[in-house]
């Protein structure tokens, strides 16, 4: 298998690679050896349990190697199912993503199943806790009003936390970090793949750009979410909501005309709603949602049972 590609960018890190890893070695139950290509150091560091919890066995660069190595049968590229999940139907014992997210769990030592409360319901000793997925407003896609997000979050009873991830996060802490949370919210992004993380009943709370970005919003992280287990809400940007709109004129085609931009193609479409926007919720409106999660949360032990 490689590690090239769009390696480096954790949804694609997930998608590309490491379910297709696991779809694919799952079966030998740990007697499999991975012989990898376009290897990169860092990144087999920054993953390694992953891959010790797939195999008994270490990883081979197998471009630096020079041995003559000797196997029953050879799998030659990983099976790629679909984003960020794994079709039961096309396994050889019906496992799922849900399996490869107990596998998670295990190599990182995350303690929590499923979002229940630690007693017989949410209390002052234990409330609900929200994630907010930062990013610095030089990225792209950042809150600008990121504080008054986190106070009105708490002042609905939540426990605010804050986390940036980038390349230099340590995977073990970030992914306990999202393990202990009940609800993730961050605008779309390689970010939100920490829901591989979540605990089963936890809420993804998908903030989505301005420009007509449903379709991409729904293909990474939306259709995901069920098949973890996880309950998903999406809040979409509108143009009062955008620093879009302080950035070009109110007639011109990037406001009023999105899909002209879509036409131009993909690097168009990134450039401009992904790359150049940042967003500021109405805090009303975002409200409401944060209200809906806390509805969807389980909030005793007998809920998930």
């Amino acid at each position: 298998m490689s590690t090239g590609g769009f390696t480096g960018n954790p949804f694609h890190d997930y998608t590309d690679v490491l379910i297709p890893a696991f779809i694919t070695a799952h079966r030998y139950a740990g007697e499999v050896q991975f012989l990898v290509s376009s290897y990169k150091s860092w990144w087999m560091n920054k993953y390694i349990q992953i891959f010790q919890q797939m195999s008994r066995h270490d990883v081979v660069d197998i471009d630096a190697d020079d041995e003559v190595r000797c196997y029953r049968s050879a799998v030659v590229g990983p099976e790629f199912h679909r984003e960020l999940g794994v079709d039961p139907t096309k396994t050889l014992s019906g496992y799922s993503v849900l399996d490869f997210r107990k596998m998670l769990r295990g190599a990182f030592g995350l303690d929590r199943a499923t979002a229940t409360p630690s007693g017989d319901r949410w209390d002052i000793r234990r409330r609900p806790r929200l994630l907010i997925i930062s990013r610095r407003p030089a990225r792209g896609r950042a809150f600008m009003n990121e504080r008054a997000m986190a106070d009105m979050a708490a002042s609905l009873g939540f426990d605010v936390r804050v986390g940036e991830p980038d390349a230099s996060t340590d995977t073990s802490k970030f992914a306990r970090l999202v393990n202990s949370c009940d609800v993730m919210v961050g605008v779309h992004g390689a970010g939100l793949t920490n829901m591989v993380f979540l605990p089963a009943g936890a809420v993804l709370v998908q903030v989505v750009p301005y420009g007509k970005l449903e379709w991409l919003a729904r293909n990474t992280f939306a259709e995901p979410s069920s098949a973890m287990e996880i309950h998903y809400l999406e809040y979409a940007v509108q143009l009062d909501e955008t620093t879009l709109s302080e950035q070009y004129p109110a007639d011109h085609p990037v406001l009023r005309d999105p899909m002209a931009i879509h036409k131009q193609g993909w690097e168009a479409l990134k450039t401009t709603y992904l790359d150049k926007q940042n967003v500021r919720p109405h805090l009303g409106r975002l409200k409401n949602t944060f209200l809906q999660a806390l509805k969807l949360l389980p909030h005793d032990k007998e809920t998930m049972n």
